[in-house]
């Protein structure tokens, strides 16, 4: 693999079976796509991390102002009617969670300001949500109905070897079946936490050590598809733990960072890569455009009801 001088090559014997990729639609340079989620009819939204932008991107590639958020915006996942929630910041760099509606429309759900980093979010249950903390090492439960926020779990798995570094710790956040996965960057580690009676978490353990996951996504047999961020790929983990790189930095992907599966008919075995072309640690050709990156990879997304 290229463009990874001075990072530890954690991928260099991993065995590489690259997907169809097609590149979708494209941001201007210096553009940090950070998260996507994807509609049912196809409808593809994306967090414009910086400028507090969320994007809607139909099909075909066209680009509209979805919302606009004052501050920050990380993560991104639906509501049960259809609206948006999302992790970050307001304009005065405390953390919230926002509600965003069907017609754009911006809501403050909770401010944080016990939290520091809220990041990747997922649903937990019906109302509830997990949301990664990744400079406090921490998941948060966010209660939609009530609405409330509470420590789910906090644990030295989640959090920063060295809390000088930069690299996010517990940054992605996935439910499959009763296991909530989390990947943990700073670490390099993914990691998996049973459920509980309850929906409460059992101890984390370590699933799958050296590998530089930032958000992912799984599909119906319980294959994870991350994207790797500064290491420029998207790589499919099996049940197995077992490690195959599917897309390079030729596939479009370079600052891979969130992984979602289509959801429209005949799309479903494809999954989307948002990138922010290399802004955390540029290629030896520069930053190069955000892209939105189509994969085939033959399989179906799972999908918690």
């Amino acid at each position: 693999m290229e463009n990874l001088v001075g990072l530890p090559p954690i991928y260099a014997d991993t065995p590489i079976d690259l997907a169809p990729a097609k590149i979708i639609t494209s941001f201007p340079v210096n553009t940090f796509l950070e998260n996507l989620a994807i509609a049912p009819d196809g409808t593809i939204f994306v967090t414009n991390h910086e400028v507090g932008k969320i994007v809607r991107i139909t099909p075909d590639g066209n680009q509209q102002i979805h919302a606009s958020v004052e501050g920050k915006v990380s993560g991104l996942a639906f509501t049960s009617d259809g609206g948006l929630i999302a992790t970050g910041w307001n304009a005065d760099s405390v953390p919230v969670v926002s509600l965003v509606a069907k017609d754009g429309t911006v809501e403050t759900l909770l401010t944080l300001p016990d939290a520091i980093f809220l990041n990747g979010i997922t649903p937990l249950s019906d109302n509830k949500y997990l949301t990664a903390d990744s400079y406090r090492g921490a998941i948060w439960l966010i209660d939609f109905a009530q609405p409330s926020a509470s420590i789910w779990l906090e644990h030295p798995l989640l959090a920063r070897s060295n809390a000088e570094n930069s690299i996010p710790a517990a940054n992605g956040i996935k439910r499959f079946c009763r296991t909530v996965y989390v990947s943990n960057t700073e670490q390099m580690l993914l990691l998996r936490i049973p459920l509980g009676m309850g929906d409460h978490p059992s101890k984390p353990e370590v699933f799958v050590e050296k590998t530089n996951i930032d958000d992912f996504a799984f599909d119906v047999e319980g294959n994870l598809y991350g994207a790797t961020h500064i290491y420029n790929s998207v790589v499919r983990i099996g049940t197995d733990g077992m490690t195959t790189i599917i897309a390079q930095a030729e596939q479009g992907v370079i600052g891979s960072t969130s992984v979602a599966f289509g959801q429209s008919q005949g799309d479903r075995t494809s999954i989307y890569i948002v990138t922010n072309g290399g802004m955390f640690l540029p290629p030896p050709t520069g930053v190069v455009a955000a892209n939105v990156v189509r994969l085939e990879v033959g399989k179906a997304g799972y999908i918690f009801v």
